[in-house]
């Protein structure tokens, strides 16, 4: 069989088995699980679009909450009714014409990512005239900026009062489904001319641009897609948890991310992957020792924070034992996988 059928056929079958345990889950499945299972895709989501950026540009952006923030926002407003609206804003009423609008929940989460798209194609003059630690500073600025402007804007945000009772659209097949629309466009990206003109201007900037490439426009285009998905995670976000408010989109969401991606390894979309679900997942399991625990005659008691205190020691090891990630920048590959099991096609 030609390679290209039987990775498609993979590809086809990969996808139908996981259809078939996500309906699993959601038939049989309990809340919690069904729970973890949405915020790993939600972070498989944030992490292979925030990596796009980091890992295959090589710049240190540190602002994927700010667009977090408008997506969730935006999404969050559209799906309310006029009415709800009316009974959350109590200091100040909602500006016009959000006060009127309302969206079904596809709709919102494309406008959560288009609103964040154009404020990083407006960040994005003034972040890319610099390079190293003064863009790292630009776009954390930047984040910092946002958290600040939905405390103090009453009238679009409702301050920190934050928006509650949201409707809980999102589930398995919505966070699974944007998730893996996002690898499949992310990876398609960079494996195109784009993608490897990303590569270049990671490994050399100058040399690149000696050989036609334009910084500016790649960086731009990966900045805006990496804003747009960031968005519309927001906007699954905040119909998962059903209630946002500025405190919930900190810097400490951006490092989380930051930690995914290097943990899983920077540039590679794999790593981004599996980072995200080892963090939605083992940060739950790691929950076990904050319990009491007995063992026989012996009873350890639960230590509140020790989960962070273990995941900080999980992190130290894979960083000294793999310095450059979990997968580096390699990525999964069917032809790999075949060649590992003596099956690839002579």
């Amino acid at each position: 069989m030609d390679t290209s059928k039987r990775n498609l056929y993979c590809n086809l079958a990969a996808l139908c088995l996981l259809a078939v345990v996500l309906y699993l889950f959601d038939q049989y499945g309990t809340e919690y699980q069904i729970r973890i299972l949405n915020n790993m895709a939600v972070f498989i989501t944030l992490a292979v679009s925030y990596n796009l950026v980091n890992g295959m540009c090589g710049l240190l952006h540190l602002g994927p909450n700010a667009f977090i923030t408008i997506g969730a926002y935006t999404s969050a407003l559209l799906t309310m009714s006029p009415m709800e609206k009316q009974m959350s804003f109590i200091i100040e009423p909602l500006i016009w014409p959000f006060s009127v609008l309302q969206a079904p929940f596809f709709v919102s989460l494309i406008a959560g990512g288009v609103m964040a798209t154009i404020f990083a194609f407006i960040i994005s003059f003034p972040v890319f005239r610099v390079r190293g630690d003064y863009l790292a500073i630009v776009t954390l600025g930047f984040g910092e900026v946002i958290r600040v402007l939905c405390n103090a804007l009453q009238g679009v945000t409702n301050g920190p009062l934050g928006l509650k009772g949201l409707q809980p659209y999102t589930n398995l097949w919505w966070s699974w489904g944007i998730a893996v629309f996002t690898i499949i466009v992310i990876t398609k990206l960079v494996n195109s001319s784009y993608g490897r003109a990303m590569k270049a201007i990671r490994e050399d900037e100058i040399a690149a641009k000696a050989m036609g490439v334009d910084p500016f426009r790649h960086l731009m285009l990966a900045f805006l897609v990496s804003a747009f998905f960031c968005g519309v995670a927001g906007g699954l976000m905040a119909h998962l948890i059903t209630t946002i408010s500025p405190t919930l989109f900190t810097f400490f969401l951006t490092f989380n991310l930051l930690i995914i991606i290097v943990v899983g390894g920077l540039g590679s979309t794999t790593g981004a992957v599996i980072g995200a679900a080892l963090f939605a997942w083992g940060g739950e399991a790691l929950r076990v020792v904050e319990s009491p625990m007995n063992f026989g005659a012996f009873t350890i008691p639960g230590i509140p924070g020790m989960r962070m205190v273990l995941f900080s020691v999980i992190l130290m090891v894979v960083i000294i034992f793999a310095r450059r990630g979990i997968m580096g920048r390699n990525e999964f590959s069917w032809n790999w996988l075949f060649t590992k099991l003596g099956l690839n096609a002579k």
